[in-house]
């Protein structure tokens, strides 16, 4: 193979390097095997470079073939999906490195590189994700600056010097295309997630449940009012509304469960001023979007339901951006429909005896359903329970039974589930909701952060005249829960996010840790909010801001006209650099050869050639005819080998010229 086809050593490095920096940020999604593959095949590459070992020939990449598809259809249990089919590239990424000998093969990786890098964004679109991706688009453009460079043969960080310059010289390019491309649906679609990435509420509640996603302290959704802030104690964040309940489980009633005459909502009277807020939800998996009582939305794309919760019609597999008004005291469904007072009265037939005559006793002890209520709840505090992070198991079988009467110990789920299933036995229309309850204010931008650990459940309970009113009967065990949040409650119990001991939550008391990761989450609010909630709306608002009516031609004197603005500054400097060439080594040495002769009279002509010039130099200065004929045969040969060949005999070049006097 011609030294020219070869890899240089430098780029070799780089595209090593860059295959690690690639795989880093899918570490968590792809199995442990796949990081093996990118060792041993950079050990194997790094070998036949140094002549050791030989490339693999086609029985071996045959097997290897086979072994990553085999692998991948054993780890996730498929072939299609957005999970396997991404750690299917990842893992032809690293065996591509194997037959990778000539300069047209490293090409075809480093090219394949920028792809990698794009698959990222299917799953994030994280501030922390696009400053990594960032860095390793300078890698990957450093590796092909270096591929550039045949024959340097030795670890160098000028190519990534250069890159980090062209990439700097996108930038103004990138950022007028940000704002001023059309922003399109995609041309095609990808597999969804699987199911293990999903996070939040699931659309099911047995008991548990809550108390399992309450160890997470990932982040929910960020929510930024137009206002003051409520009180922590006003934040009940609805999502699901649960009126089923089956073998124990609550579940909700999708939208074509209802009947078609109720899925049309009869407007409350809204009295007041709304609460105004913006919502940016993490990627869920789901279709349902949180928000406080009684939400409505004028976003295109968001429905509300038949009990008043909203949802999209798609699911939410990035960050989204909502908007949304709010009217806390508005009297919801004043009027029950037959169906509705059905739905949220049903029981199993013969499930949870106990519970059922437990509420009868309140029933023949109360007047009205407001003192069932209110029984029911000076039951739960007179009584000894305990809210608790780590619940007993309960059995499949009248599991509130065994919580009211036996083990008396529970987390948010518990205590509405129980309620409700008693406010039902009672005759008193109820349903269990879940969602999240209260959330962080960061003092920074006023944002209130509600993680995952805010996960709550509580009732709802239908009064004649009021409509639906909520009840939240974990406040009357633990109102500490409500008022200052789930670390204060299990302060002395100390689960609080037992399973995460490196999370910067536990370390809110330590002041640099928590300014810390506060300031990170109001820069990630502002990422998420001008930045990732730049749609096509948002687009169409700012254009139409600056520019008035905009029509087709304007969008396009405009596109063309930002491009010049960017793209001319950036060709003049290119070429302003072309005309001031960087002399190499050998150059300078040579140069600094021709003014010495200079001096004793000898002047190089213009255009005259090394060989022209050594011959008239000999004929005017005989002592120095050997030396003169040395150096320019040196210089011719060293002018045209591969550059970084011949270290030593350009060192003996420059040290031979030294001695000319």
């Amino acid at each position: 193979m011609k030294a020219l086809q070869q890899i240089p050593r430098n780029a070799l490095v780089w595209i090593i390097i860059s295959m690690f920096t690639l795989v880093l940020p899918h570490i968590e999604r792809i199995p442990p095997w796949v990081l093996a593959v990118y060792c041993v095949a950079a050990l194997w590459r790094i070998m036949v470079y140094r002549g050791r070992w030989s490339f693999p020939r086609w029985p071996v990449k045959l097997g290897l073939i086979f072994a990553g598809f085999a692998g991948i259809l054993l780890s996730f249990s498929t072939l299609v999906g957005l999970e396997p089919t991404v750690a299917l590239l990842l893992t032809a990424f690293a065996l591509k490195l194997l037959e990778s000998a000539e300069r047209k093969d490293a090409y075809v990786l480093l090219f394949l590189g920028y792809f990698v890098i794009l698959t990222e964004f299917l799953f994030s679109q994280d501030l922390f994700i696009v400053l990594l991706s960032l860095l390793n688009v300078v890698i990957v453009t450093t590796g092909l600056v270096a591929l550039h460079r045949p024959g340097d043969n030795r670890f160098r960080m000028r190519p990534m010097k250069q890159a980090t310059l062209m990439v700097a010289q996108a930038a103004p390019l990138m950022l007028v295309l940000f704002f001023l491309f059309p922003r399109i649906g995609p041309l095609w679609t990808v597999p969804i997630k699987s199911q293990q990435a999903r996070t939040g509420m699931s659309e099911f509640m047995s008991p548990g449940d809550v108390s399992r996603l309450s160890r997470s302290g990932e982040v929910a959704f960020r929510v930024e009012f137009n206002g003051d802030i409520p009180a922590r104690s006003q934040l009940y964040w609805r999502g699901l509304v649960m009126s089923r309940l089956q073998q124990g489980t609550w579940s909700a009633l999708s939208f074509y469960e209802a009947p078609a005459s109720e899925r049309r909502q009869t407007e409350p009277e809204r009295t007041g001023e709304p609460l105004r807020y913006s919502v940016i939800l993490e990627p869920t998996q789901q279709r349902w979007l949180y928000a406080l009582r009684y939400a409505r939305s004028t976003d295109s794309g968001i429905m509300s339901s038949s009990d008043f919760r909203l949802f999209r019609p798609i699911v939410i597999e990035d960050d989204y951006l909502y908007q949304v008004r709010s009217w806390p005291e508005a009297a919801i469904e004043t009027n029950l429909s037959a169906w509705r007072r059905k739905t949220e009265l049903s029981l199993p037939a013969t499930d949870n005896p106990r519970a059922r005559a437990l509420a009868e006793q309140f029933v023949e002890e109360s007047s009205t359903p407001a003192e069932v209520v209110e029984r029911v709840l000076r039951h739960f505090n007179a009584q000894p329970f305990v809210y608790t992070l780590q619940p007993p198991l309960l059995p499949e079988r009248d599991a509130m039974d065994a919580f009211l009467f036996d083990t008396r110990r529970g987390f948010c789920e518990h205590y509405a589930s129980s309620f409700v299933i008693m406010m039902r036995a009672a005759g008193i229309p109820a349903r269990v909701v879940a969602g999240y309850q209260g959330g962080e204010v960061n003092p920074l931008n006023r944002t209130v952060i509600v993680h995952q650990f805010d996960a709550h459940a509580w009732a709802e309970v239908w009064f004649e005249g009021e409509g639906w009113v909520r009840v939240d009967p974990t406040a009357a065990v633990a109102p500490e829960r409500i008022e200052l949040g789930l670390e204060e409650a299990l302060a002395e119990e100390g689960s609080f996010l037992a399973d995460s001991p490196l999370s910067p939550l536990r370390y809110r008391n330590i002041d640099i840790i928590n300014t810390l990761r506060l300031r990170y989450d109001a820069l990630t609010y502002r990422w998420q909010a001008w930045v990732v909630g730049f749609d096509q709306d948002r687009q169409f608002s700012l254009l139409q801001d600056f520019f008035g009516e905009f029509t087709a031609r304007k969008f396009a004197a405009v596109l063309l006209g930002s491009w010049a603005l960017v793209l001319i500054p950036v060709g003049l400097g290119l070429l302003l650099r072309r005309r001031t060439h960087e002399l190499s080594k050998l150059d300078k040495h040579y140069l600094a050869f021709c003014r010495k002769l200079g001096k004793m009279g000898i002047e190089r002509d213009f255009g005259e050639t090394p060989q022209e010039f050594a011959s008239r130099a000999q004929q005017a200065l005989p002592r120095l005819a050997a030396s003169i004929a040395d150096i320019t045969k040196r210089y011719n040969a060293l002018a045209y080998a591969p550059p970084g060949a011949n270290e030593t005999e350009l060192r003996d070049f420059i040290r031979t010229v030294r001695t000319i006097h």
